[in-house]
């Protein structure tokens, strides 16, 4: 109270105006608190210990294991109904006339009337059995009291006892006693124990069937595994996606909206179902709500695929098994089959498999290529494995160029012409040189007379974006990076990708999320073959794939970076990809260094040798005497096109303009001569040494 209030009168007196209640105000210190009356503290108990984790618990298991022991004896009745009639026949066909399978439908109905025409049978059979088994029972006890006494007999003259005839069949009465006794003992627990075990086995099928609601059950089951896809689960999916007018349009169907859908078929570790879209529902309003649509389904987003098939107003949808995209696949067939060879004009690599399980593989001929994806995605590898697979073909030439430096491509060396690895600007303006001697033997191959078969040359540069990013300019202030005119990286990857894949001078990237500025338009628009690992954002997978092929359901962007390491979506004319789609998704096969390593070296028993260089020699003066023995190396012998084509990438400057006749003239004059071997025009690699030694000889005298 805020005050306390004495009357120092009488209560009987009359109050007056004179002998007015004095009025004592008491203020005192502080207020007392209002104690908290007993049903508050008690709803609040009430409510705490309602709301306790473990109540829940509590509550969620007991509705569990109750909705376990009744929703098994509905399914247990259920089956017992489908084995007793022919339910379960009506639901198949019911289900295939729904998804339009007549075929389908009529083969049900002939399982069902020969299940019918069997039923009846055996309910005929059934008016006979009473007399046949009181029969059978007759003759039976009959034969079984004569073989007794027969066996009595047998021993009564064995032993002389006349009582002994009647011995087996006092046994037998004895035991089927003991029987009764044992019965009458078992028969009352029996009839308790029962019932338990009755539900016990009613709990035991529930449980198996997690029938209880998602809420009741526990938090591993209710995370484990999506449900199967079936028919009315897709309808009830696309009913509840948002989108009004689908779903007033599956209210309106007279078949709840079966009508839709097509037959659910098994595609690799997941099932596939093509959906026709009604009236006023285009397919981007299914695109757009992808994550939702695989909520719907019980999967992750990433466990759902939504295509454009040929057919007018069709999405086509691809729902993996739960969690079996987080599975790796098996081994690259380059690794387990030592005896695996390449052919660059009519094989095709082996990359991985698609989402179907069907094996990848990817024809490189006459294509350039182009994969990008955010950083540590499993870029080179995938990349690294197509040269892998290209390597196993002794005509194929490779010129290397990594500009991430820790080793990826090391394997190459003794195998690639040229191998350049290092991220500094020294490296880019390598690089780009090496690129640009390509140009030039690209441009030798062209004024060749016609007709004439170059070898396939794969220039092959990781990290490119290091290269379009050089701030280097050279002595004529032109830079090696950028986008322009005169950015001499870019320049020469344009004129490759302009008229390399006629003469087999073939361009392949590899870069990081792509951008304008570290993968210009032009370049990414002239690789045949686009590749994409996991990116950030629509923008990016546009850049990498094109327009084309993300408005038909390529999503790059919705993989996940760091889980789906090695998942790319290709577009690619070099691949089988489903009619109606524009790209397809592949799981690449994982090869790792070691690996690698025993691949390159299978490719380097294919060949002659190998001198592989690791700069670009841009000195004016030159030997050419040396710089043939150079690029011979070790082979004991080389084809004049090769020789031509390796001083070419050695000193663009010197030797992109020779000719046949150029190499003859210099060896000629050396006392080298090139000759033919297995038809062929070839530089011998002892003559050309004989001769370098007898050159530094004579000048050795003449010095001295």
């Amino acid at each position: 109270m805020s005050e306390n209030v004495i009357n120092l009168h009488k209560a009987t007196d009359p109050p007056t105006a004179d002998t007015a209640p004095t009025v004592l105000t008491v203020v005192p210190d502080a207020a007392p608190a209002r104690p908290v009356p007993l049903w508050v503290r008690s709803g609040r108990a009430v409510k705490t210990a309602a709301t306790h984790e473990m109540t829940r618990a509590t509550v969620r298991a007991a509705a569990r294991h109750g909705l376990y022991t009744f929703n098994g004896g509905r399914i247990v009745a259920r089956r017992a109904w489908d084995g007793r009639t022919g339910s379960r026949y009506e639901r198949m066909i019911r289900a295939a006339e729904a998804a339009g399978n007549l075929e389908a439908a009529e083969e049900w109905e002939e399982r069902l009337q020969r299940f019918r025409a069997a039923r009846h049978h055996r309910r005929m059979d059934l008016l006979h059995s009473p007399v046949d088994a009181a029969k059978g029972m007759a003759v039976g006890a009959g034969m079984s009291v004569g073989v007794l006494v027969a066996l009595g007999v047998v021993m009564a003259i064995n032993t002389g006892q006349v009582s002994d005839v009647v011995t087996p069949l006092s046994a037998t009465v004895d035991f089927i006693a003991l029987l009764i006794r044992i019965v009458q003992v078992v028969w009352g627990p029996a009839l308790s124990v029962g019932p338990f075990l009755a539900l016990l086995a009613l709990w035991s099928v529930g449980r198996k069937q997690h029938a209880a609601p998602a809420w009741a059950l526990p938090a591993n089951v209710r995370n484990s595994e999506g449900e199967p896809i079936t028919p009315s689960i897709v309808v009830k999916a696309l009913r509840d996606l948002g989108v009004p007018a689908l779903r007033n349009a599956i209210k309106e169907m007279g078949d709840a909206g079966a009508s839709m859908l097509g037959p659910i078929t098994i595609a690799g570790c997941g099932v596939e179902v093509d959906v026709t879209l009604p009236s006023g529902v285009s397919t981007i309003e299914v695109q757009n709500r992808r994550r939702k649509l695989a909520e719907n389904l019980t999967r992750h987003e990433h466990e759902v695929f939504i295509t454009l098939p040929t057919a007018a107003r069709t999405v086509r949808l691809w729902v993996a098994d739960s969690g079996a995209l987080d599975e790796p696949i098996g081994p690259s067939p380059l690794v387990t089959d030592d005896t695996m060879t390449a052919d660059y004009t009519k094989g095709k690599a082996p990359w991985g498999q698609d989402l179907r399980g069907d094996a990848a593989a990817l024809s490189l001929y006459q294509r350039h290529l182009l994969i990008t994806g955010l950083s540590n995605q499993g870029k080179t590898v995938a990349l690294r494995s197509l040269a892998l697979w290209l390597s196993l073909d002794k005509s194929v030439q490779f010129l290397m160029g990594d500009l991430k430096g820790v080793g990826d491509w090391a394997m190459f060396d003794g195998l690639a012409t040229t191998l350049i690895q290092g991220p500094t600007d020294e490296h880019v303006i390598q690089v780009t040189e090496m690129v640009e001697g390509a140009v030039d033997e690209m441009n030798r191959r062209i004024q060749a007379p016609p007709g004439t078969v170059f070898p396939p040359l794969i220039v092959l540069v990781d990290e490119a974006q290091v290269a379009f990013m050089c701030p280097a300019k050279d002595a004529d202030k032109r830079p090696y990076g950028g986008s322009k005119a005169n950015s001499r990286y870019f320049m020469a990857v344009r004129k490759i990708h302009n008229q390399g894949r006629a003469v087999n001078v073939l361009m392949w990237q590899g870069t990081q999320d792509p951008t304008n500025e570290n993968l210009p338009k032009l370049v990414r628009e002239g690789a045949h073959t686009r590749a994409s690992l996991a990116l950030g954002t629509e923008s990016q997978a546009r850049m990498a794939l094109g327009d084309k092929a993300v408005d038909g359901g390529a999503a790059p962007n919705l993989l996940r970076p760091g889980l789906d390491q090695g998942t790319l979506v290709l577009a690619s004319s070099g691949i089988a990809i489903p009619a109606g789609q524009s790209s397809i998704t592949v799981r690449t096969h994982y090869i790792d260094d070691d690996a690698a390593e025993a691949i390159t070296d299978r490719a380097k028993a294919l060949r002659d040798g190998v001198t592989t260089l690791h700069a670009i020699d841009r000195s004016p003066e030159h030997d050419p005497l040396a710089d043939i023995a150079a690029v011979i190396g070790d082979a004991p012998r080389l084809r004049t096109k090769d020789v031509l084509a390796r001083l070419g990438t050695r000193n663009a400057d010197a030797y992109s303009g020779w000719s046949f006749l150029d190499l003859k003239r210099v060896l000629d004059d050396a006392g080298a001569e090139p000759h033919k071997s297995d038809g062929v025009m070839v530089v011998s690699r002892d003559r050309v040494v004989r001769a370098l030694a007898h050159r530094d000889g004579e000048g050795s005298a003449s010095a001295e």
